[in-house]
């Protein structure tokens, strides 16, 4: 390796010739017994920086606890919400199954019951007719026997509506037509005994009624 060797006229044309000269400085004296003690310094401060890191830490986590348990309370509550209208729907719909049935159990009993009344009043009917019916040649022997006594207001009764229906008319007929006017007479007396029969039933519903309607008076106007 070559040496190189400067000349004075080499360095003072040189461009490092023209650099500031910086003064060379000295560090300051710290007196005895008042030396700091920088590491001392930088752990503090890094324990500082750590204590304030740890308490944003800890309060950071504490503020997500109290979220996260409002956030499962909010949960549970909605939960329990929830819980409480589907067990309220559940009672109102069997609230109104129960009713829809009880209806219709009442419906159906009436209806038993109407039509056991028709029955039974058909039954009536039909053995009225049929009583009639068995004792119509009585009833006819019976009629000619009170015929030129005096005459009670029933017979009045039955007289004049007799005299108002058409004259049989029997006079010139045969067997088989005496039997036609038989019928009809007997479907014109089977006729009325059902009208009859009706009338009374209604008059004793009405009669019902009326009794019904008297007791809901009497009982208002004791309040």
């Amino acid at each position: 390796m070559s040496s190189c060797t400067y000349s004075p006229k080499s360095l003072a044309d040189s461009p490092l010739s023209h650099r500031p000269m910086v003064p060379q400085l000295a560090p300051p004296k710290i007196p005895e017994g008042e030396r700091v003690d920088f590491d001392d310094i930088h752990r503090k401060r890094m324990e500082k920086d750590l204590l304030e890191l740890q308490t944003l830490i800890d309060v950071h986590f504490e503020q997500r606890k109290k979220e996260e348990e409002e956030l499962i309370g909010l949960k549970e509550r909605i939960e329990r919400r929830r819980a409480e209208r589907a067990e309220q729907q559940r009672v109102r719909a069997e609230k109104e199954r129960h009713r829809h049935t009880r209806i219709a159990e009442e419906r159906q009993r009436k209806e038993d019951e109407e039509a056991k009344k028709r029955a039974e009043d058909e039954a009536k009917k039909k053995k009225v007719l049929s009583n009639m019916g068995a004792n119509f040649g009585g009833f006819l022997a019976k009629a000619e026997q009170k015929r030129g006594k005096r005459l009670t207001g029933r017979e009045i009764k039955r007289k004049t509506l007799s005299e108002r229906h058409s004259p049989l008319g029997i006079e010139n007929l045969r067997e088989d037509g005496l039997r036609q006017r038989a019928q009809e007479m007997w479907n014109w007396i089977y006729q009325l005994e059902s009208e009859k029969f009706d009338l009374l039933d209604q008059m004793k519903r009405q009669k019902y009624e009326i009794v019904v309607l008297l007791n809901r008076i009497s009982h208002a106007q004791k309040l």
